[in-house]
């Protein structure tokens, strides 16, 4: 049983991503589909109760929105599992302007997100975090090992 938190900007790769890795074996959250908080409580409750692995395919920028779903994911007894999208801000940039309609964020919502992304740190509850960069439509995912020793 684990619960995967995506956390990067928006165009960072997140849901391609979702889709190359855990398409097959997790049910994806995601607000843009959900389009209420109210659906997507109900739906992460399901998915904890029933124990199935589940990815928050969303930006999750701080530690105030990724601690509710740590917590309860830890009271179902849930590995919880970081993966945090390393993505430079002109390269998401690029990526959403690419998308059309709805699946398009306006710049500003960019620049809102990236003054507060902050990275996942193993105090926060996170059994394991891996840092995804995007090299040219390619992820290279790399664990993130916490150095006690300095």
């Amino acid at each position: 049983m684990e619960l995967i938190i995506f956390i990067g900007l928006q165009g960072a790769g997140k849901s391609t991503f979702y889709k190359e890795r855990f398409i097959d074996t997790h049910i994806r959250l995601n607000g843009d589909m959900l389009k209420t908080a109210h659906r997507e409580k109900r739906l992460f409750g399901a998915c904890l109760d029933s124990k199935t692995p589940t990815v928050i395919d969303k930006t999750n920028p701080t530690r105030d929105v990724r601690a509710d779903y740590i917590r309860l994911a830890k009271t179902h007894h849930f590995k919880v599992i970081a993966y945090y999208f390393d993505v430079p801000f002109n390269v998401a940039l690029t990526n959403n302007n690419r998308r059309h309609g709805k699946a398009k964020t306006p710049e500003v919502g960019l620049k809102s997100v990236a003054k507060v992304l902050s990275r996942p740190d193993f105090d926060e509850g996170f059994d394991k975090i891996f840092v995804v960069k995007n090299t040219g439509g390619d992820f290279e995912v790399q664990e993130y090992v916490c150095d006690l020793t300095n």
